[in-house]
């Protein structure tokens, strides 16, 4: 037997996949915001979408048929109305309308709770990211800065806790999951919020620094809690759809969460239909 057969090709490892993958997507999403607001707004209805799809999957094996096909139209119906460009006052209607119908749906049911609560945060998802980035300079800044402190949180909060490692931060929920993690992740998020802030003009101000601290920190609370809802209903991931991170809800969890925080930063600011102009100008 020939000495010189070839050797099986090699397989990459998951953290390569992880790369890969995390580059791939960061490219196309920041082309996607590059262009105008409303390319972003299809982006921001396919995540809700996606979010309430994988979130529906995890669930309703533990309750059956839940509440049928109505969570499902009315997260299409908010989807369209998204899409469509529709102001802050009728997207809000439309989202606080369906999650009010889920709930009632619900109730009467007395089943179908964690649909309609992944309903209202699937729409809440897409709402935020669509507000922020909005279809000025000021919401490209916004969702430019949100990047930029979300994922280097996620950067840093990984290698930092695996070459430093200590004590688990909620062991319980995520247990590879550290405080030196959560720490390096806080750090490389704000240093990278601020270094957009600093070249789009705007500054490192005060608002600028409390902001990136602020989204670095619920941007983890919001990976927390998604593995909190997996750990809940017994599954890993939440779909299998990108190679080396599982589910769109488990490559946007802190995303959306920082976004919502953005978006009610923005609100508390004065500017419910425009939040980016609270930070960025106007």
């Amino acid at each position: 037997m020939s000495g010189n057969a070839e050797a099986p090709p090699r397989q990459l490892t998951n953290l390569q996949l992880r790369v890969i993958s995390a580059v791939l997507l960061g490219v196309g999403v920041l082309a996607v915001t590059l262009l105008d607001g409303i390319v972003f707004r299809l982006l921001a209805a396919a995540i809700a979408v996606a979010i309430f799809y994988e979130w529906s999957r995890m669930v309703r094996p533990r309750v059956g048929r839940g509440l049928g096909l109505l969570p499902d139209i009315l997260v299409l119906a908010f989807a369209a109305v998204l899409v469509g460009g529709s102001a802050t006052p009728l997207l809000l209607a439309a989202a606080t309308g369906s999650a009010a119908l889920c709930a009632a749906a619900a109730l009467w049911r007395r089943r179908g709770a964690w649909e309609s609560a992944g309903l209202a945060y699937a729409m809440l998802s897409g709402l935020a990211l669509a507000l922020v980035r909005d279809s000025d300079q000021s919401g490209l800044l916004a969702t430019l800065f949100l990047f930029a402190v979300v994922w280097a949180t996620d950067i840093f909060a990984y290698f930092v806790g695996r070459a430093v490692g200590g004590a688990k931060l909620a062991p319980a929920i995520s247990p590879g999951k550290t405080w030196s993690g959560a720490l390096g992740g806080a750090v490389g998020g704000v240093v990278a919020g601020l270094i957009v802030a600093l070249a789009s003009g705007t500054g490192a101000g005060i608002g600028v620094l409390a902001a990136a601290v602020v989204l670095s920190v619920v941007s983890q609370a919001g990976d927390l809690f998604e593995s909190w809802v997996k750990r809940r209903n017994g599954v890993k991931d939440s779909s299998r759809i990108i190679p080396g991170h599982g589910g769109v809800m488990d490559r946007v969890d802190g995303l959306v969460a920082a976004a919502i925080a953005l978006w009610l930063i923005g609100w508390m600011g004065g500017s419910v239909e425009h939040p980016a102009h609270t930070l960025f100008g106007g």
